[in-house]
């Protein structure tokens, strides 16, 4: 610890440490957009921006890190080649590196990993192996084959190289919005975040810098709390991206020192702020890139410039397809129900008819005697309609009961 209190209290040393760090890898890495929120700032009475490293090359911000940490290597470790263990944004990210440089790159990664980025990975020359159902456990096969292959270990969070790279994610805010009030960054194994607190503390010693961790992954909010390094025994949340059971302990030093809060959000809201990225800004997030944006409830804050770091952007079509889902039916834009009618010709018109007066859309019909209670007079219509809210839902369930059809809810 004492190491890195004199590498921080060495004036400008960790930012020029970032703006090296920048110059070694800015001709590979993309300068991501910095997008101002109208819809966000309303709602939350700030200045909201996003920075979307969503649309870096590799579609995370990961790849900073991993190229500044390769091409720090000497020749013979270049050589040897490089192992890494990830749940998917850092695989991808040293995988394109290493190719970039000409190197060997074995990447490790839980079993549970979405396909897109086990291909990705692939497509970008990591070899891949698939091992355990975590993060924790791809780390160990990872240390093993460092250890029976000799070759270099590519940390995702607990490492200077890596911390200076995804610090220079700060430095471009800087370029692209002077005044910042406040970072909202996510936090797995702490990589970012302490890159980002680094740069920003050192430019305005006054910025607030608020970490995120989603409600069912919390051992860096525990650590901080605690004031001490935490692991946890299990993770669980859809935001796998950032499901990590043990933080860094580099990274919890320069979090203790430099974050202001850690806050955690739950897998609800961060569906919910996936569906906002997409239906008004367009912006396809995985679902930790989306926590920064779930954070927003969390934080009292008025009339300040807010940028949330969008951490990423890879996440499978299928999921997707069943987040988004989620989500439609949790602002009851999506209601889906069973109603018994009366197996004579004519009926089905009927209903169809109060629904299209109500101005539903039907997105899927199911008609089925056999599911019918009473299978002999009556035939189930499971319905799933699109509708403008929970008032619009009601008004769907009045006037069916009003026409005599009562349902049943099944979503």
């Amino acid at each position: 610890m004492k190491l890195y209190q004199n590498i921080l209290t060495g004036g400008n040393i960790m930012n020029e440490q970032i703006e090296q760090a920048y110059e070694n890898i800015k001709d590979v890495v993309v300068q991501t957009p910095l997008l101002y929120s109208q819809f966000l700032s309303k709602t939350y009475k700030n200045k909201i921006y996003l920075k979307c490293e969503n649309l870096q090359i590799t579609g995370a911000y990961k790849l900073r890190g991993a190229l500044n940490k390769i091409r720090n290597l000497t020749p013979e470790e270049k050589k040897k080649g490089v192992v890494c263990a990830s749940a998917g944004n850092h695989a991808q990210g040293v995988a394109y590196a290493a190719s970039s440089e000409k190197i060997k790159s074995i990447i490790v990664m839980p079993k549970t990993t979405p396909f897109l980025k086990v291909q990705s990975t692939r497509d970008f020359g990591g070899q891949v192996v698939l091992y355990g159902d975590c993060f924790d456990d791809a780390y160990q096969k990872a240390k093993q084959i460092e250890k029976e292959e000799g070759i270099t270990f590519v940390h995702p969070f607990d490492d200077m190289d890596i911390i200076r790279g995804q610090g220079t994610v700060a430095l471009e805010l800087f370029e692209q919005l002077q005044d910042i009030d406040v970072i909202v960054c996510p936090i797995g194994g702490g990589g970012l975040i302490s890159g980002i607190s680094l740069y920003a503390k050192s430019v305005n010693p006054n910025i607030k810098i608020i970490g995120v961790q989603a409600a069912g992954a919390n051992a860096m909010e525990k650590s901080f709390k605690a004031k001490k390094l935490m692991g946890t025994d299990s993770v669980n949340t859809i935001a796998e991206g950032i499901a990590v059971k043990n933080p860094g302990m580099l990274n919890f030093s320069f979090i203790s020192q430099f974050v202001d809060d850690i806050v955690t959000v739950t897998d609800h809201s961060i569906v919910e702020s996936l569906l906002t990225l997409m239906e008004k800004h367009k912006i396809v997030a995985e679902t930790s890139g989306a926590t920064s944006i779930a954070a927003l409830k969390k934080i009292n804050y008025s009339d300040k410039n807010i940028v949330c770091i969008v951490s990423g952007g890879n996440i499978d079509m299928i999921k997707i397809s069943s987040l988004v889902n989620s989500g439609l039916v949790s602002r009851g834009r999506m209601f889906c129900f069973n109603v018994e009618i009366p197996n004579t010709p004519g009926q089905l018109v009927k209903v169809i008819s109060y629904l299209t007066e109500l101005g539903v859309n039907i997105i899927n019909l199911d008609h089925n005697q056999f599911k019918a209670k009473n299978k002999v007079q009556n035939v189930q219509v499971e319905f799933t309609i699109e509708t403008n809210g929970f008032e619009h839902i009601q008004q769907v369930k009045q006037t069916l009961e009003e026409h005599g059809y009562f349902i049943t809810q099944q979503y």
